[in-house]
């Protein structure tokens, strides 16, 4: 179903109007010091940059808040509502959010990892389905609008699946936990920590670190509005420097980075670093390399990925048209590097 602009915009106006937990007190002017953050609770170095106060600690003139989302749906739906300055959100999310009738004004700023096993397409135990093919005739839950949906409808196209042959229903990562327990379901597309407890009771058909081989990678990406970046350069310096760091620690202290995540998703040390290890982590180095953010003035091929993940949604029917190349690349953020990240 394609989202209305007037449907989304009377939608944003009510989030806005909600957020009373300090979301929507922020300001793109230069005089309003603070920071608006949007987080996911999956395992990532953005839950370490919260969980060690980072930002905090490198920004002490800003009063910075961080308010939990529970998919890139929602998120870019608080981006429309001008109550986000800064966010953890997935790659096809973003491409929705680039894309008519969003139009959203945020760019790229950070690659948070590469989905690797930390998402997958689990089917249940008992419901005799042994491959894609067989969800045909069956109940399948993933979160709308997320990297994950993305990924079920890529898993599906590749096995010459037909949307209209099987049941997909819109549910958030925590509510496919709970219609998985009452048997509600018959398989999910989910990430973790929910595709954990899934894996359980279930096989998994197919993870995102497959699609990716296959040519339909997906992405948690950090991405900035464009007013707030204008605003406040040296903030936005200063978030990618405090998320390099977070990379490095997932690096070269995995105890701490383990600590850090369960501390934010209230599981133990032990499975943080199981979950921890089932992403894909660049290096800092890497995000200025051709391959993904680029350098100032010369655009890696993260804009590239941006837009096949247009065409590939505009394709389904998802969106209404896919922007211009020149759009996506003005939405990668490249000012700065890659001495902001290395210095």
């Amino acid at each position: 179903m394609r989202i209305k602009r007037l449907a989304v915009l009377a939608v944003a106006t009510a989030l806005l109007a909600a957020c009373g937990n300090g979301a929507a007190g922020g300001s793109p002017d230069k005089s309003e010091k603070t920071i608006r953050i949007a987080y996911q609770a999956f395992p990532s170095g953005d839950l370490i940059v919260k969980n060690q106060g980072l930002l905090e600690k490198a920004l002490p003139d800003y009063k910075i808040t961080w308010t939990k989302f529970d998919s890139g749906a929602s998120i870019n739906t608080a981006f429309v509502a001008g109550s986000v300055d800064i966010a953890a959100i997935g790659s096809s999310p973003v491409a929705r959010g680039l894309s008519a009738p969003l139009n959203i004004p945020y760019q790229v700023a950070f690659v948070l990892d590469v989905a690797g096993d930390n998402e997958a397409l689990v089917a249940r135990n008992g419901t005799n389905i042994a491959t894609v093919a067989d969800l045909r005739g069956h109940k399948v839950a993933t979160p709308f609008a997320s990297t994950a949906h993305y990924s079920l409808l890529a898993a599906l196209d590749r096995a010459g699946v037909k949307e209209s042959e099987l049941t997909i229903v819109d549910l958030e990562p925590q509510d496919i936990q709970a219609a998985w327990t009452r048997g509600d379901l018959d398989a999910a597309y989910t990430w973790l920590p929910s595709l954990d407890e899934l894996k359980k009771t279930g096989k998994v058909l197919v993870s995102s670190r497959e699609l990716a081989t296959a040519g339909k990678p997906t992405l948690d990406l950090g991405v900035v509005s464009t007013a707030f970046a204008t605003a406040h350069p040296d903030a936005v310096d200063a978030w990618r420097k405090a998320e390099a760091k977070a990379l490095d620690i997932i690096a070269g202290q995995p105890g701490a980075a383990a600590e850090a995540v369960a501390k934010e998703l209230n599981i133990t040390a032990a499975d943080a670093e199981h979950q921890l290890s089932q992403g894909v982590f660049l290096k800092p180095a890497d995000l200025s390399t051709s391959e993904w953010l680029g350098t100032d003035g010369k655009v890696g091929d993260l804009a590239k990925n941006l837009l096949a993940a247009a065409q590939f949604l505009k394709a389904q029917n998802k969106i209404d048209s896919v922007p211009d190349a020149a759009v996506v690349e003005k939405a990668i953020y490249t000012k700065g590097l890659p001495g902001v990240l290395t210095s």
